[in-house]
């Protein structure tokens, strides 16, 4: 790696379909927002002969962040996909958002890629977010290095952010997280800064000059040697300790000279089994420059160092029934087995989906299986149907380049699969399949909407259902007790991203509306009450009259009715009347207008007349005793209660255990976990927590997580509940 300059290749850096799965690279850029992780993307294209010198394909626009809302939000909202071509290798570069509120596409650039460059700025350094991603590719063997930007902000320090890396990302072996290279500086500026102009090889020993817009190599003067060597000396050192050679080791402690070939070696099967983690430094190109410094040395570590798709084992895969099935990894010819990593609606082409091949050969209008199943929480149905391929190609900012194929290994867009969502499986139609589906963040930040107009309610509900076929980490639910349509989202972006892409993709306007809690009422205590209903109004008349007692259940025991009339007082066809007439009453509540539960309406006496008596006067009877008996009685309003996990930082245990307090919480306990983390548990009011999803990621700078499940329904306290009787009252 740097031991050669690569010439650049020019309009052949495009990238094409892949022929053989080892000559594909997949590799993911993780990192906070703001680190530089699309800018650095842009970069490499542009060494790559991707892109032309202003950064730019053909049409004009940008490699990554094209989309239009994300023009307008200056930031990364989706998961896009850059391909490039460098000394004969794909590269498929996964670029992802860096905010919490979009890290389902996150978990999408992790499922579809072999490797992850962790972009980490030189001014911000590493944030804990940053860090929690990378203990997740740490539990599943995913090779990763670290990428230094920024190195042009005056307090940038490439040798302090190597140390904080190592601390951060070197917690098991400090030593297997060192530089490749060290930065040259150029003469100090007027502020004291000396900018960044070349790199320094610490294996080649070759100096890489960028100060010109094109890296040029020298031989490093005799001054400069001494500088290089304790970094040197560690990096080898590092690099032998991770060796399959045993022996290595000891011939290095023994004195002898380790050849340049056998480190080279040893370094890249290090980083491709995920062994060792190198740093290195980028920066974008200058004006006029066709060469970003650090961008060779990074294409070099990409294609030499990190794995080939062969060595990405296949996520498990079953039959559509759940029998395992055993596929061989990266079989070009084996059964087709493909994931839907993305969804995407086109204007003019309409969806679009992003795939990675994982086995098989994926060719145009070819019929395929598509599986989805999983999901049916959140609001998509498990389906199997069979669709035609449409259009095979790959992305380049706006344009869709076609391609012939896509074989095992590679990604590529899928055109015209109208039933595909993401997180879908296609297969051969005569052998069809399902990959068990990545891990998806919960969506718990509830966003009630409504139609603005009469028009677009008409559109509402297809818009929805293509919102979330897009997006898993969006829930949709239509709540039956508060009758309201909620979205339930990651996050205030998240939510302000469907609600643009309702508006602008869709043509769905929608009105954001106060999410309502499902509460519900009961009496606090017995009570009696007597309903008369009697009309004479000509002809045949009304008459009913039923007297009743109540008393309170355990919670969850719903609506009993006890039939104790003697004598016939109430006529035996007429009792099924009282009872309907009192659960429709108490569905519409009796205070406060929450569904009544956990009641027991015990029927007592009554009184009928043969002539005027009929079904519909004993059921209003029956719903004039219950309100009443609810007149006289203390009634208490339910609240929905939560049982809340919080796994958080030990450094905010305190604050986050306050917090819950703050919310009428009551902490049932804790537990450590591993990673410095612990586990609080408790019981929280749903009232408490509808914005939970973000004051929790305040609190915690985006280092923690949370679970909730419904726990039960409990007494809410007298004040609280008062309010809500009046906000009733005004209402009606």
């Amino acid at each position: 790696m740097g031991d050669k300059v690569k010439e650049h290749p020019g309009a052949a850096g495009r990238a094409t379909a892949a022929d053989h799965p080892a000559s594909v690279r997949n590799v993911v850029l993780v990192g906070h927002s703001g680190s530089g992780k699309t800018t650095l993307v842009e970069a490499l294209a542009l060494t790559a002969g991707a892109v032309n010198r202003a950064g730019r394909v053909e049409d004009g626009g940008t490699v990554s962040d094209y989309d239009d809302i994300e023009h307008r939000q200056q930031r990364s909202v989706q998961l896009s996909l850059v391909p490039v071509d460098w000394d004969g290798i794909k590269i498929n570069i996964l670029d992802t958002p860096g905010y919490a509120d979009f890290v389902g596409e996150l978990r999408a650039g992790l499922r579809a890629a072999d490797a992850a460059l962790f972009v980490v700025s030189a001014s911000d350094g590493v944030d804990g977010s940053t860090r929690m991603v990378w203990e997740e590719c740490a539990a599943v063997g995913m090779p990763r290095a670290i990428v230094v930007t920024h190195l042009e902000a005056a307090r940038a320090d490439f040798e302090e952010m190597t140390r904080v890396c190592a601390e951060a990302f070197g917690a098991d072996d400090p030593d297997a997280v060192l530089p490749l290279y060290l930065p040259l500086h150029g003469p100090q500026g007027p502020d004291g800064h000396a900018p960044v102009t070349g790199l320094v090889g610490l294996l080649t020993q070759k100096l890489f000059d960028y100060s010109s817009g094109e890296r040029k190599e020298s031989e490093p003067g005799p001054d400069q040697l001494p500088d290089i060597d304790e970094a040197r000396n560690r990096l080898i050192e590092g690099i032998i300790s991770e060796s399959e050679d045993e022996t290595l080791m000891d011939r290095y402690l023994g004195g002898e000279q380790i050849d340049l070939k056998t480190l080279i070696e040893d370094l890249e099967r290090a980083v491709a089994r995920g062994a060792f983690f190198p740093v290195l430094a980028a920066a974008p190109a200058t004006d006029g420059a066709r060469q970003g410094l650090g961008t060779v040395e990074l294409l070099e570590l990409v294609t030499r160092g990190f794995p080939t798709p062969f060595e990405h084992p296949t996520p498990g895969v079953t039959t559509i029934d759940g029998e395992p099935r055993d596929i061989k990894p990266c079989d070009t010819g084996g059964p087709l087995v493909a994931e839907v990593v993305k969804t995407a609606s086109d204007p003019y082409v309409g969806r679009v989906s992003l795939v990675r091949v994982f086995s098989g050969t994926l060719r145009p209008d070819e019929t395929v299986h598509v599986s989805g199943h999983g999901l049916a929480d959140r609001g998509h149905e498990d389906h199997d149907v069979d669709e035609k391929i449409g259009a095979l190609s790959t992305p380049f900012g706006k344009q869709q380049r076609p391609v012939t194929h896509v074989i095992a290994g590679d990604l590529a867009c899928v055109a015209k699969l109208g039933r595909a969502e993401t997180g879908d499986t296609l297969s051969g139609k005569d052998d069809p399949l399902l990959m068990e589906p990545w891990e998806m963040p919960d969506p718990l930040l509830p966003l009630a909407i409504q139609a603005h107009s009469k028009a677009d309610e008409d559109k509402l509900s297809q818009g929805l259902s293509r919102l979330v076929a897009e997006d898993p980490t969006m829930r949709l639910e239509q709540n039956q007790n508060t009758h309201q349509v909620v979205l339930w989202c990651l996050g205030e972006a998240h939510a302000d991203v469907a609600l643009e892409r309702l508006r602008n993709r869709y043509g769905v306007q929608v009105d954001v509306v106060p999410h309502r809690v499902s509460l519900r009422e009961t009496f606090a205590g017995r009570s009696a009450g007597r309903g008369r209903h009697v009309k004479q109004s000509g002809g045949h008349g009304q008459f009913a009259i039923c007297e009743i007692e109540v008393e309170p259940l355990p919670g969850g025991s719903g609506i009993e009715f006890v039939d104790k009339v003697v004598g016939g007082a109430v006529p035996r066809q007429f009792i099924p009347s009282v009872e309907k007439g009192i659960r429709a009453q108490a569905t519409k509540g009796v205070a406060a207008g929450y569904p009544l539960v956990d009641v027991r309406v015990t029927l007592l006496d009554g009184k009928a007349h043969s002539v005027d008596s009929s079904d519909a006067a004993f059921q209003t009877a029956g719903a004039l005793a219950l309100r009443e008996a609810a007149a006289e009685a203390r009634i208490h309003l339910l609240e929905p209660v939560a049982e809340v996990s919080v796994l958080v930082g030990d450094d905010y245990v305190g604050a986050v255990m306050s917090d819950l307090s703050g919310r009428r919480g009551r902490v049932l306990g804790t537990e450590q976990t591993s990673g410095g983390r612990t586990l609080i548990k408790a019981e929280v009011p749903e009232f408490e927590i509808g914005r939970y999803a973000v004051d929790l990621r305040s609190l915690s700078h985006g280092t923690a997580r949370f679970s909730r499940s419904y726990a039960r329904h409990e007494p809410m306290p007298p004040q609280i509940a008062e309010k809500i009787r009046e906000q009733a009252k005004e209402g009606s």
